[in-house]
């Protein structure tokens, strides 16, 4: 095979081996390190004997997720504070057209769901992930983990039925999120301790990821009475002390986020979940190596 249709194929499916990599990993620097090791691979392997580049791909990137996630897994244990993933751009554009198959890889790359995934063994992460937002046969994944199939059948009922218990049981209009984080962060920023308590659920959830660089609850804070005031007196310091402070909003892991920048830099990434109009969930990562690159 030439090399240029060797580079070709590899280019073909190089963003399914990402979303299998990074939803395996949940950070983009390791998934885009497995892609490339996947890359070395697969322009040394006899392509001649190769019947399906995709198939092969897919499974020469699950393989190396794999020995990556055992190894990330003993360093996570050690993180300081909750742990989130990288955020990731996800704007599917005209490459996902059919509404279906977008909510799907939305929500499989969901920060909900990847969280959840953090909990599953690298196995039943990779039967999950390769099953569920890719769709593979159940006789492809036996094949690219070298299992029975009967085994893999089981590690992905385990794997689905743990994700069930642990994600949100209902889904935002990208309009409500929107509506909603704006007013938000609007109540936040001016001060407005009653408009921002009004906005909170009774038991919403706030879980943010510093890394031990930067403030940020050491623990996932609960009820509406201890996020409010959290959120109360961490923005109006901000707004303080900065000169400037600018609010983007992006399409991050499938749904609407806010981007904030402090004075030109990057701070952090604020995306709720939303119940009946009030916010149960906010994720906030305000680990410098976890957003530096939407600066990009």
């Amino acid at each position: 095979m030439a090399t240029d249709s060797v580079t070709d194929l590899f280019e073909e499916h190089r963003s399914v081996l990402m979303g299998v990599a990074y939803r395996m990993l949940g950070r983009v620097v390791d998934a885009e390190d497995v892609v490339q090791e996947a890359w070395l691979r697969w322009s040394g392997s006899d392509h001649g004997q190769v019947r399906e580049p995709r198939a092969y791909l897919v499974r020469i990137t699950t393989r190396l997720a794999i020995d990556r996630l055992r190894h990330l897994q003993s360093r996570r244990e050690a993180y300081v504070g909750p742990w989130l993933p990288e955020p990731c751009v996800t704007e599917f554009g005209p490459t996902v057209p059919d509404t279906a198959e977008r909510a799907v890889l939305a929500e499989s790359v969901s920060l909900a769901v990847l969280v959840v995934l953090e909990s599953l063994s690298p196995l039943e992460r990779a039967v999950f992930v390769l099953r569920e937002a890719f769709g593979f046969p159940y006789s492809e994944i036996a094949l690219t983990l070298d299992r029975g199939e009967a085994a893999v059948r089981q590690l992905a009922g385990r794997a689905r039925k743990h994700v069930d218990a642990g994600r949100p049981r209902y889904r935002v209009d990208p309009a409500e999120r929107r509506d909603l984080t704006e007013r938000f962060l609007a109540a936040a920023t001016e001060g407005d301790l009653d408009g921002l308590m009004s906005l909170l659920a009774p038991d919403v959830r706030l879980i943010g990821d510093a890394g031990g660089k930067t403030k940020a609850p050491l623990r996932v804070l609960e009820t509406a009475d201890k996020v409010g005031r959290f959120l109360y007196s961490t923005a109006a310091t901000a707004v303080r002390t900065a000169a400037q402070v600018e609010i983007r909003f992006v399409e991050l892991n499938g749904a609407e986020s806010a981007y904030i920048l402090i004075d030109g830099k990057p701070d952090s990434v604020f995306q709720l979940d939303a119940v009946d109009g009030r916010v149960q969930n906010i994720y906030i990562v305000r680990n410098p190596d976890k957003i530096a690159a939407l600066a990009r």
